[in-house]
């Protein structure tokens, strides 16, 4: 096969094939993230085409949401049983088949179905926790940095697309720009066919960093005792308290990000005169920032007290979110918001899958992680809705904008009531 002759190469030059691996998924999610990101983009051209309002629309996406997150424990279950290539490469292809059907839609419930039911299975399968599995299985050493690297590439995706979809959709409509996301997929689809394996035993390596080769280990039989595994292992992650904290915080993590910027930035922005290709490129300087602020903080995640890292993100973002209501919608005030709350976008995610392994045991963590996630994608659902609902209703999103402020500052205590002793929760690593 061709990722063996290409491990044997990296080998010669004293290079772990998990690098390999790790570059593979983070082209993978960065085209999911794509996807994902791509309706922020598109509401204002729905709305105009065929007269949905932004509570119709942010509806179908908050199902999305629901089901991106709500699929991250099976989809952990599914890569242990099944394998982490073949469940992208599913995942792929359900995400470009929903994004060709839209293509034609022209009622509000085939927009409910193609966007939210079936993009949300298919992103769903992935989501943040083929990050989490990826770093945890084949890296021993350097965990964090990677996971950083996984993380930036999702917010990375959802907002680097964003100013060539909004490009298109000006220029050639929003059907464009959703065929361009579907070619990037095919791309990715390729990759993960050509160069993907599932662990590194499959190489007869070890993780990186380490010495042994670590076999597979033993999956349930039945495909029953398969979807009650990730329920079995919430019932037991759910006697700890840490592992509330984490999901609550990373509730405040997706209603302060995906569900509220990446949703509504662009509509907002259009509230105060910026065009649409402005606000994009907006967001992806908060890409930009984004990328490095992540990486930065796997690097830090792998040598500071994660908690206080987090207790730095989630305020740092509140900040943000707290200052631009006040701002004047200036380049210059815009500019200052995307910088300090790029930084943070998904800075949380290394610190918080840290967290998760080391109180619930690296096998079990994405299982955990996936749960937790589900918690961040109840948040982007909420806030999803609830800033289309506000600008509905209110003409503004200006009290969604606050609320997510306040939200984070909450966050910022909330993650300092983690003991700091990592042993102390074993009830999920038993």
């Amino acid at each position: 096969m061709l990722s063996t002759l290409f491990a044997r190469r990296l080998a010669a030059r004293n290079i772990h094939y998990g690098w390999a691996v790790a570059g593979t998924t983070f082209l993978t999610m960065l085209v999911v993230a794509g996807a994902v990101g791509a309706p922020g983009v598109l509401i204002v051209p729905l709305q105009k085409e065929f007269g949905w309002s932004a509570a119709d629309i942010s509806g179908a996406l908050a199902i999305r949401f629901l089901l991106f997150g709500g699929m991250g424990p099976f989809a952990a279950a599914f890569m242990n049983r099944f394998g982490v290539r073949r469940m992208m490469l599913i995942s792929l292809s359900i995400v470009i088949g929903g994004m060709l059907l839209s293509l034609g839609m022209t009622q509000l419930w085939q927009l409910v179905l193609l966007w939210g039911v079936v993009m949300g299975i298919g992103t769903g399968l992935t989501a943040m926790v083929l990050g989490a599995t990826v770093a945890t299985r084949w890296f021993g050493q350097r965990r964090g940095l990677v996971m950083g690297l996984l993380s930036a590439s999702t917010a990375t995706g959802q907002l680097a697309f964003l100013p060539l979809l909004a490009g298109l959709t000006e220029s050639h409509g929003w059907r464009a720009a959703l065929l361009l996301v579907c070619g990037a997929i095919v791309v990715a689809a390729v990759v993960v066919l050509l160069l993907m394996r599932d662990r590194p035993a499959d190489l007869e390596l070890a993780p990186y960093g380490e010495t042994h080769v670590q076999p597979a280990p033993p999956q349930p039989a039945s495909f029953g005792a398969l979807l009650m595994t990730p329920l079995t292992v919430l019932r037991d992650a759910a006697k700890a308290p840490t592992f509330w904290i984490l999901f609550f915080s990373f509730y405040i993590c997706g209603a302060s990000t995906n569900g509220l910027v990446q949703t509504h930035f662009i509509a907002l922005c259009g509230d105060y005169g910026l065009a649409a290709v402005g606000a994009a490129s907006m967001l992806a300087m908060m890409g930009l920032f984004d990328f490095g602020g992540t990486l930065a903080s796997g690097w830090l995640s792998d040598r500071f007290d994660n908690r206080w890292l987090l207790f730095c993100y989630y305020g740092l973002r509140g900040l943000s979110l707290l200052y631009l209501p006040f701002s004047d919608f200036s380049l210059y005030s815009l500019s200052i918001f995307a910088i300090f709350y790029g930084l943070d976008w998904v800075a949380t995610v290394p610190p918080t899958v840290k967290l998760t392994a080391q109180r619930f045991g690296a096998e079990r963590a994405n299982i955990v992680f996936g749960w937790i996630f589900a918690g961040h994608q109840l948040g982007a659902a909420s806030a999803a809705l609830g800033g289309g609902l506000a600008r509905t209703v209110w003409l503004s999103y200006m009290p969604a904008f606050i609320g997510a402020g306040i939200l984070c500052l909450i966050g910022a205590g909330l993650v300092l009531l983690i003991n700091r002793d990592g042993r102390l929760e074993t009830l999920a690593t038993a």
